[in-house]
Parts: structure tokens; C-alpha cells; sequence
């Protein structure tokens, strides 16, 4: 047969074949299909349609020609509360991370790759899924849909001022216009459906927890205003840890953080906390009004921190913030002459640095974190094996096993309990539809940390309790490899964190392999996990004694699994031969007390000086965490903690004793031979 006739069978076969119905591959019901009629909308997905009709009209009443949600809140934090989801509201779609943007035909979300899936499986057909974040490409999409004088509404408070610079130089000479409305649309749409507030009580901080009484650190911020060379007369405070660091109190507004909402204005003879009056006890009001009138706080509703910032402005002022937390709200209505802008505000930078009273607090929470942690992978050693655990029923029980410890509060963020190709997946979280059964198979990865009175914990150990293959060690050992080295560095003062984080991928960039994660952060007492403005990223500030940041290298490997080895270290001076320019120079002290997993680490490829690094550490893991395991009566967990800091250079020492003595014998035998 000839190749035109093949040719030509094979067509019909196909087409016949197709409209007979080949099997085909079954299609993905937990997405949305928009291609078909009518459409087809998974259960999952929100039915948006009266809604977005509703926004479309406030949006007319307001003679706007489209409306950007971004998932924000005002204070610009990494969780927000229920009545501040408002992207999510509308569109159905909960990741954190992506803007809508409605125009009065049309309505996008913008969002970047981790969560295409989710987004279809959450939105109907009312939303195009625009899959990237670039503000750029966010403002060609609507250059395109606009015309030239249309106008475009934002909420200004949920707009950071980088995110409104960024837009703004986009849309300049565009003939759109941007255009501030306090007045949130969503809001009036969402109406009496919106949950309510947060109205739980604010609480201070008992004594025995504070580094420093709430009237010191007043003095120490007025201190560095007197200081400054522009000499601002005022400090506004937005982000939610502000308030809380600097008056000592704490609240539970944000999931898995102690914050309330709340402004401050710090002036040089005035003190203002804004926040829902409401919810203030006579308790707390007495303990921030008790030395009026001298340094007393004025309690304000939260409301009235624009109105109070506009009048204050009318005088001979100037106020510095941190661009970084300041949303556009806020900023917009402060003359540019009477404002000193700074990537941090003052508060964050000297919150960054822990007294030596909070060194300590921040030490004895994670002796008692680690009890919790040994306890788990203990349990998961015995457990795992009787094929009973899953990824949720194993992030239950460490946060259970964490609830026991004195002055626990509650977990510090969403467990990452990973097992297999799960852990390849940095942030994964198991649903009701990927959570799997642990297996001694696989590795597995938990990240995971607590909330105390005293700090706040995070810690990642990855674990194996059957064979490895070598890639798996090798990689394993690469990663701890990395976090060993950047532990033990020594670095000038005021370095930036930035410039040191290779170190912790050079084992891995040798052998051709790496992570897209950051590197480390900064971990506060009994604040956020992650703590700016520390850490190894481009915005970090120059590392100083006393801050405490995590270091945690890893290593994904698509489909099979994913390695984090995560611990937490405070800085402190090193002790140096030299002392160039008469100051003494930095490293790293880790503070986390639980040991790496043992059959993970080929100790064949990693130094001496690593292999010593680790010796002494678990050494001091024993030293500490021994008998704090005794004194809650945890005997197996202790004999458990015995055999899993065992030096690494034991067997090392016995295979190299071995073979010295092995050489011995054969020199005694062939000496003894030769003299007969």
C-alpha cells in the first residue's frame, strides 16, 4: 500500500476512532472547564456572578472603570484575618498570594504557578486566570481593556507604597488614571455577610516575659529620633508588631500571630495607640495610662489614625515611617516635605536585636520545643512502621505533643507535614485529597514550630527510617553540609545576610544541584516566624549581636522528595586570632537542640571540620536536652536522644582503629615469619 494510501486510512481511522469514542483520558472534574456549553464548575468553585454585578455598580456609582483587590490588609502582613479576605471573598480563590482586577465586562486573577490548580478548581467562569504577579503585565491587561481618562480604583490602605510607585510609573502618561478610594467597594458589597472583626481582649505581656518595660523602649525610640540628622518630631507605626513590641501587649487577631490591628503615633511629647477602644480591659488601659499625664498612652479608635495623622501634619512636623510596612493609606496624606521615609522604622530595626534578657527567654523556649520534636520523631520512629500515620495525623500529634510545654500558645504556623513526592513541594500543605500514609519507604519532612510566651519556634528535620538510595544521602548530607558551613562562619560586623547565604549552597553547586527558597529569617519572642528585617535576603539588614534567624538550605527533587534541614541561631561574637578595625568579628550560635537523622548522612564526603562541628553540637544537645527529658519523665525519649547523638566520628574512629590494628597484626605476623 502506498504512503499517500496509509496516509489517508489513518485519517479516517482516527476520525471514526474519535467520533466513536476512544477511550480517552478521564476528565479532571476538580477543575473548571470554561470551553464547554454550558460550562462546567466544579463544586468547589464560588458562584461570583451577583457579586461581581454588585461591585460592577458600586464601581459605576464611583465613575471608575475598574477595581484592583489585591490579598492584603492594611498593615501588610505575611497572615490577615477573616474580614480582611476580601480577594478571597469575591472570587472563591484562597491562595495567599495573586490580585483580581474587575473592569465592568471583564474580571482576572493574577497569580503566579503554585496556584494554577487551585485557582481553577476555586473560581467559575466569571474569572480569566492570568498566570503571572508582574504589576507590568497586570497594567498592560488593562491598558488594554481601558480607555484613555478611564479611571482605576484602589483601596489605598491595602496597597503598600512600593506596590502604588510601581502601578503609578506604569500607568504615567498612559491617560489612565489611578485613583485612591478609602471607601472600600468590596466591603459595601459584602455587606452584613463580612465576619466581624476580631473583638478578642488585648493583653500585656506578664513581667517575668519582657526584655524591657514599654516606657524604656518609648525613651530608646525618642532617644533615636533626637538622634536622627533630619530630626523627625514623630514615629507612625503600621505594621501589627510595632504596637505590640513596643507597648508589650498582644492579642489574637491573625492567625498563628499575636497581634491586634492597631496604629501608633509616637511623638516627642505624645504617645497614641489606635485600636478598637472596645476591646482594651481596665486592666490594660491602667497599665498604659498609669504614669499620666507624664509618659502615658492616649487610646484612640482605630478609625482615627488618618483623621489624627492629617491634623498633626498641619503643624511644624515631620514624621518618619517604614516604607516597608506603611501602607498607601497612610502615606498619601503626609507632605512629602514633612515626611523621613525609611525602609524600616526604627521599631522593627531595634526589635531585630534581642536584650540579654530575651537571649535567654528565646533559649529556654526552644530547650522546651525540643522536648516536643524529640517526642515526635521518637513516636514516628515506633509508628511509622505500622503503616498507621498520615501526613495530618502526624502535624496533629507534634502539635499536640507541643501544647504540653510550659507557656505554649499555640502553634506558629500551619505544620508542613510532607511525605515522599509531597516534600518536593517547599510549602506544601496536605489536603483532604493528597495527604498520604507515611511509609518507612520514603523520606519524610516536618516543618513545624510553636508559639510561647518566652519566643517563637521553627524547626524542619527530614527523616528516613528505611534505606535511603545513595542520591537520597547524598543529597541529604549536601544540604546539612550547607548549614553546617553558614553556621560556623565568621563574618565582619554589619554584614548582610545576602552576601554570606551561599555558603549554604556551595555543597549542593558543586555537585550541580540547589533550592529556590530564601535561606534563613528572623524569629522574634513570642512575635511573627517570620521576623523582618533579619535574615539572608536583598532587604535584610546588616547582621548584629543578639538577632536570631533560622538557616535552612534544602533540596527538592521533583516527584520523589524533598530535603529541609532548618535550625535556629542567634549571633554572637566569634572568637578571632585578630580583630581588624578593633572590632570583634560575628558568627552563628545554634540555639535548635534536636539531632540531624543519622542513616540520612554519608560522613564520607563531608570534612573533618564538619564532621567535629556536629560532634560538638550534639554534645551540647545532650548536655541540655538530657536532663530536661528526665525532668518531664520522658525515659525512652531520652534513650532515643542517646543513641541519635552518638558522635559521628565514632564509626569513622572504629573503621580507621580497624584498620590500624588490621596492619598491626599482618606487620607482627610478617615480622615473626621473617625472623625464623
Amino acid at each position: 500500500m502506498s504512503e499517500f494510501l496509509w496516509t489517508f486510512v489513518l485519517c479516517i481511522y482516527i476520525h471514526y476512532g474519535l467520533s466513536a469514542g476512544f477511550p480517552q483520558q478521564p476528565r479532571d472534574t476538580t477543575i473548571r472547564n470554561c470551553s464547554i456549553s454550558p460550562p462546567y464548575i466544579p463544586p468547589t468553585a464560588k458562584i461570583s456572578t451577583e457579586d461581581l454585578n454588585k461591585l460592577r455598580q458600586e464601581m459605576r456609582n464611583s465613575n471608575i472603570s475598574a477595581y484592583i483587590i489585591p490579598p492584603t490588609d492594611p498593615h501588610l502582613g505575611e497572615y490577615i484575618a477573616d474580614p480582611e479576605k476580601r480577594r478571597q471573598w469575591l472570587t472563591g480563590f484562597t491562595g495567599s498570594s495573586g490580585s483580581a482586577l474587575v473592569t465592568l465586562d471583564r474580571a482576572a486573577v493574577f497569580t503566579d504557578s503554585r496556584y494554577w490548580t487551585q485557582a481553577e478548581r476555586q473560581m467559575d467562569c466569571n474569572w480569566e486566570l492570568q498566570k503571572t504577579l508582574s504589576a507590568s503585565n497586570i497594567v498592560s491587561w488593562i491598558l488594554e481593556e481601558l480607555k484613555d481618562g478611564d479611571k482605576i480604583g484602589f483601596d489605598p490602605f491595602l496597597w503598600s507604597i512600593d506596590e502604588w510607585e510601581s502601578f503609578n510609573n506604569l500607568l504615567e502618561d498612559s491617560g489612565r488614571i489611578l485613583l485612591s478610594i478609602p471607601n472600600n467597594l468590596v466591603d459595601v458589597v459584602w455587606g452584613s455577610q463580612r465576619p466581624p472583626l476580631p473583638n478578642n481582649e488585648v493583653y500585656s505581656i506578664p513581667n517575668e516575659f519582657v526584655g524591657s518595660t514599654w516606657q524604656e523602649k518609648v525613651t530608646n525610640i525618642r532617644n533615636q529620633m533626637s538622634q536622627h540628622s533630619q530630626k523627625p518630631t514623630a514615629v507612625l507605626l503600621s505594621a501589627l508588631e510595632e504596637s505590640a513590641w513596643l507597648f508589650n501587649l498582644r492579642g489574637q487577631d491573625i492567625p498563628y500571630n499575636p497581634f491586634f490591628y492597631s496604629y501608633s503615633l509616637l511623638t516627642t511629647d505624645s504617645i497614641s495607640l489606635f485600636v478598637n477602644v472596645s476591646r482594651i480591659s481596665s486592666q490594660v488601659r491602667g497599665y498604659l495610662t498609669s504614669n499620666c499625664p507624664g509618659t502615658c498612652v492616649q487610646i484612640l479608635e482605630y478609625e482615627k489614625v488618618r483623621e489624627t495623622v492629617v491634623e498633626y501634619v498641619r503643624g511644624n512636623v515631620k514624621i518618619w515611617i517604614g516604607s516597608k510596612y506603611t501602607n498607601y493609606g497612610v502615606y498619601e496624606i503626609i507632605p512629602k516635605s514633612k515626611l523621613v521615609a525609611e525602609e524600616y522604622s526604627p521599631v522593627m530595626r531595634t526589635k531585630a536585636v534581642k536584650t540579654e534578657k530575651e537571649q535567654q527567654l528565646l533559649k529556654n523556649c526552644h530547650i522546651r520545643d525540643a522536648v516536643a520534636v524529640i517526642e515526635y520523631l521518637a513516636w514516628l520512629e515506633k509508628t511509622v512502621p505500622t503503616d498507621t500515620v498520615t501526613e495530618d495525623s502526624g502535624a496533629e500529634y507534634v502539635d499536640e505533643r507541643r501544647s504540653k510545654q510550659a507557656y505554649f500558645k499555640g502553634p506558629s504556623f500551619g505544620t508542613i507535614s510532607a511525605g515522599g513526592l509531597n516534600a518536593a513541594l517547599p510549602h506544601y500543605r496536605a489536603t483532604n485529597e493528597t495527604n498520604r500514609k507515611l511509609s518507612v519507604r520514603e523520606m519524610y519532612l516536618v516543618d513545624s514550630g510553636g508559639q510561647y510566651f518566652d519566643g517563637t519556634t521553627d524547626i524542619t528535620r527530614t527523616v528516613h527510617w528505611g534505606k535511603p538510595t545513595d542520591f537520597e544521602k547524598e543529597a541529604y548530607t549536601r544540604v546539612l553540609m550547607g548549614n553546617i558551613e553558614l553556621s560556623r562562619l565568621v563574618f565582619p560586623p554589619r554584614t548582610s545576610g545576602r552576601v554570606i547565604e551561599c555558603i549554604a549552597r556551595q555543597a549542593l553547586w558543586e555537585v550541580g544541584l540547589n533550592f529556590g527558597h530564601g535561606t534563613g529569617h528572623g524569629i522574634g519572642n513570642f512575635f511573627a516566624v517570620h521576623e523582618w528585617p533579619v535574615g539572608f535576603q536583598s532587604s535584610n539588614i546588616g547582621m548584629t549581636v543578639g538577632m536570631f534567624t533560622s538557616i535552612e538550605p534544602g533540596y527538592y527533587h521533583d516527584g520523589y522528595f524533598g530535603i529541609r534541614i532548618e535550625d535556629i541561631a542567634v549571633v554572637v561574637e566569634a572568637n578571632t586570632k585578630h580583630t581588624f578595625g578593633g572590632e570583634k568579628y560575628l558568627t552563628f550560635e545554634t540555639v535548635t537542640l534536636v539531632p540531624y537523622h543519622r542513616s540520612l548522612i554519608d560522613t564520607s564526603i563531608m570534612t573533618d571540620v564538619q564532621i567535629e562541628y556536629v560532634d560538638k553540637l550534639y554534645e551540647k544537645i545532650r548536655r541540655i536536652m538530657g536532663p530536661e527529658l528526665k525532668k518531664q519523665n520522658l525515659n525512652e525519649e531520652y534513650k532515643w536522644l542517646e543513641k541519635n547523638t552518638e558522635p559521628l566520628s565514632h564509626g569513622t574512629f572504629i573503621t580507621a582503629s580497624l584498620g590500624v590494628l588490621t596492619v598491626t597484626v599482618i606487620t607482627n605476623v610478617f615480622l615473626q615469619q621473617a625472623s625464623v
